[in-house]
């Protein structure tokens, strides 16, 4: 049973003239998995979204961490049915383009130095995206991945990278942007009046702190944040969305 208070804010929202519809994919509409393809959207989660981006004046975005690519993959939305918006590397994929330039050289750099710290630790990987490189350390041992992670943050002060920090990640961006850029370029492009933006991770602070009045902000699991309702898992998340649903459809 979602929260009352989060059911009133839900009830407000689905009234808005143009709503967004935004989420998080890992952690947010999937459950966490120690092998990163094997990450899948629950069921009644793709449905709601589904549902929301055929009802009228509604638009529904993912704004995830992962490659563009790997996302359309793994979400199987990729341009059949109704329209949803993917954006990846954290805001600075989409479908239109990179919403920055990219340095290239940079990036192979970055990406070398990387693989050289993963090298002999067990369980640390480094993932290469179009516009970064990320050092995993979720399926290392603790020495192990609080070794490489200092060495990176280390390397790093020779990049001219952008750095984020995620749940057992680091990543390093040869171009600057944020969720909450992506949140705030896709309002605009919609012309939406009101926000919704669901999301587990640190990252999903930079959207989560850039909502305005009416907008509403859901953090997924445990952590500071400055979303003003929690739940506590991606099934409460496919409640919520279920939730808007009807909301939205009786509105």
């Amino acid at each position: 049973m979602l929260p009352v208070e989060l059911q009133r804010a839900l009830d407000a929202i689905s009234r808005a003239d143009k709503l967004l519809v935004t989420c998080d994919f890992d952690g947010t509409l999937a459950p966490i998995v120690n092998n990163p393809e094997d990450a899948r959207m629950l069921p009644a989660a793709a449905s709601a979204l589904t549902a929301l981006a055929e009802l009228p004046d509604t638009e529904v975005a993912l704004v995830s961490g992962r490659a563009l690519g790997v996302l359309r993959t793994l979400t199987g939305f990729s341009g059949i049915g109704p329209a949803i918006h993917l954006v990846g590397s954290h805001g600075a994929e989409f479908d239109t383009g990179f919403s920055h330039d990219i340095d290239e050289d940079l990036l192979a750099r970055i990406t070398v130095e990387l693989n050289e710290i993963a090298a002999g630790r067990p369980g640390v990987t480094v993932e290469t995206k179009p516009a970064s490189a990320a050092l995993h350390v979720r399926n290392a041992s603790a020495d192990d991945g609080a070794a490489a992670l200092s060495e990176a943050r280390r390397a790093s002060q020779n990049w001219d990278a952008h750095i984020t920090a995620g749940k057992a990640v680091l990543e390093f961006a040869v171009l600057k942007t944020s969720k909450g850029e992506a949140v705030d370029i896709l309002r605009d492009r919609t012309a939406s009046t009101a926000v919704l933006f669901l999301g587990d991770d640190v990252t999903d602070e930079t959207a989560f702190v850039r909502l305005r009045h009416g907008d509403v902000g859901v953090k997924v699991g445990p952590g500071e944040t400055a979303a003003r309702f929690r739940v506590e898992s991606p099934d409460d998340v496919a409640e919520t969305l279920g939730y808007l649903v009807h909301a939205r459809a009786e509105s």
